[in-house]
């Protein structure tokens, strides 16, 4: 529970962690935020990373000059499309082993098949929206390797996706950050760019739930 609330108090005040790692580190800083996105979406089991809200809230301290946007850019669109590689790649690999081993029952065959069905007839929509959506973001690119969707194609979706959400975000802070009424709610801000991501999935989820 300890851990839990500490996940929960970076993500909230993100402002205020950040501010501390950029007068500790300095330059190191851009390395730690390339690490962070890069893991949030390569690595499966690090889905709790803070990814909007962290480009957010670094888009709004390049506003105020202590980070540089130009650097930025490349940085977070780099790492968010190195990471659904690295995702993809594991998935396509230890994905199959996964599905053909016979004592993991929670695991079908079936449920392979459907998957490479659905990214064959969704793929585009899979991957780039999945990268507005917390979580979901994290596993997208892994079900897409389990389910063999063509490389080439989801490395265009991969890259177009990757490019919007690093783009979208971090000149969203860069741009509204020193707004007054958001430097001054800084927190809430990040609490609703948090639920607008979530929300997406949650419609899906009650949706498919209703079907």
């Amino acid at each position: 529970m300890e851990i839990l609330l500490h996940v929960v108090d970076v993500f909230l005040h993100l402002d205020k962690y950040l501010n501390v790692i950029i007068e500790n580190y300095g330059t190191w800083t851009y390395l730690i935020l390339f690490l962070i996105v890069f893991c949030e979406t390569g690595l499966v089991i690090t889905p709790f990373l803070p990814g909007d809200s962290l480009l957010f809230a670094s888009g709004a301290f390049a506003g105020s000059g202590s980070l540089n946007v130009f650097i930025l850019l490349p940085l977070f669109i780099l790492a968010s499309i190195l990471g659904d590689t690295l995702n993809y790649s594991i998935g396509r690999k230890v994905g199959p082993k996964i599905f053909n081993e016979k004592n993991i029952r929670i695991f079908k065959k079936e449920y392979l098949d459907k998957t490479e069905v659905f990214y064959e007839k969704h793929g585009a929509k899979a991957i780039i929206f999945a990268r507005f959506m917390p979580i979901i973001r994290t596993f997208a690119p892994f079900v897409a390797g389990i389910g063999k969707m063509n490389y080439v194609r989801f490395m265009i979706y991969n890259v177009v996706g990757g490019a919007l959400w690093g783009i979208l975000f971090t000149l969203s802070g860069y741009f509204f950050g020193q707004i007054e009424i958001v430097e001054k709610n800084f927190s809430l801000v990040i609490l609703v760019i948090i639920l607008i991501s979530v929300m997406p999935g949650v419609v899906e989820y009650l949706r498919g739930r209703r079907r």
